[in-house]
């Protein structure tokens, strides 16, 4: 089942249903990854070479990809502020029709 869900976010992201909607996903499975890899430090923490070679190769991939992370952060950070600008412009349309009603 979670199979056919994670399918049907993909379709919608290909529709476009818009790039909050992506960068939660994206969060979602940074979430998921994080979880899985704090149960994994918990069994590697046992051998010390293995933290240290993980520690290693954590280091170079970050260093590798440290372009797309500050983009992929920073279009995160840009799509929450639209987001929050766009409900606000709501809001403020609400209270404006509201006024208007009372009027």
């Amino acid at each position: 089942m979670a199979h056919l869900h994670g399918k049907q976010i993909m379709q919608g992201m290909n529709n476009g249903e818009g790039s909050m909607s992506k960068e939660i996903v994206k969060g979602s499975v940074a979430t998921a990854t994080v979880s899985v890899g704090g149960k994994l430090m918990g069994k590697a923490a046992k051998h010390p070479v293995l933290v240290f070679g993980l520690g290693v190769v954590a280091g170079f991939l970050v260093y590798k990809y440290r372009k797309e992370i500050i983009s992929g952060t920073t279009k995160a950070v840009d799509a929450g502020k639209d987001f929050v600008l766009q409900q606000k412009e709501n809001l403020e349309d609400i209270v404006a029709e509201t006024k208007e009603e009372s009027l």
